[in-house]
């Protein structure tokens, strides 16, 4: 078993936002497969895709991005998923708009979500699949710059970059994080 999570903020205020991306990444998956979203112990949304393979839990917690280790923690306990079939999607300012990361382990870099995670389970040990989504104006607030929307003119170079990461999510459930990292850690130009 395998679990796949999408961190971002729950509710309409913050759908499509650059810390959205997780939560857009997942979407895109469940979509793709027919999966349906269920509420799962009010920590998370919980889709399950059965496979010949195995089953994949898919999930979106719903304790805001500062505090998605207790929905993380929760399902590892109750599924009894080991770190290593764990991958996490989040959103990175250190990243260009629309570049894919894959690493199978390491800091949080600055992500609230990823630092609740390491905090909660004391480990960085579990892979995380990160999209870029720049770090805009340096006098603007972090906050406030990740709480925006993109610009129109990121917008199709984002909806690509979305399409791509769930398409790298399919690559890590089949085969792992070398094969995503070989795959999708390139930038566009150097494909």
């Amino acid at each position: 078993m395998k679990l796949v999570v999408g961190l971002g903020n729950p509710g309409a205020r913050y759908r499509a936002t650059r810390h959205n991306v997780g939560f857009e990444v997942v979407d895109r998956l469940a979509a793709r497969h027919g999966l349906r979203w269920d509420t799962w112990r009010d920590l998370t949304e919980l889709a399950e895709w059965r496979r010949p393979e195995g089953r994949v839990i898919v999930s979106k917690p719903l304790t805001f991005m500062n505090l998605s280790g207790e929905a993380v923690q929760a399902l590892l306990a109750f599924y009894k998923i080991p770190l290593d079939d764990v991958l996490v999607v989040c959103d990175d300012v250190n990243l260009p708009v629309g570049r894919l990361r894959v690493r199978p382990s390491g800091s949080d870099g600055g992500n609230n979500g990823l630092k609740s995670i390491a905090a909660t389970l004391g480990t960085t040990a579990y892979a995380r699949l990160r999209i870029g989504v720049g770090r805009g104006d340096t006098r603007r607030d972090l906050a406030d710059h990740v709480l925006s929307r993109f610009a129109p003119d990121e917008l199709p170079g984002m909806q690509e970059a979305l399409d791509r990461a769930a398409q790298a999510v399919e690559v890590w459930i089949d085969g792992g994080v070398g094969p995503v990292m070989n795959g999708f850690n390139r930038a566009e130009s150097e494909s």
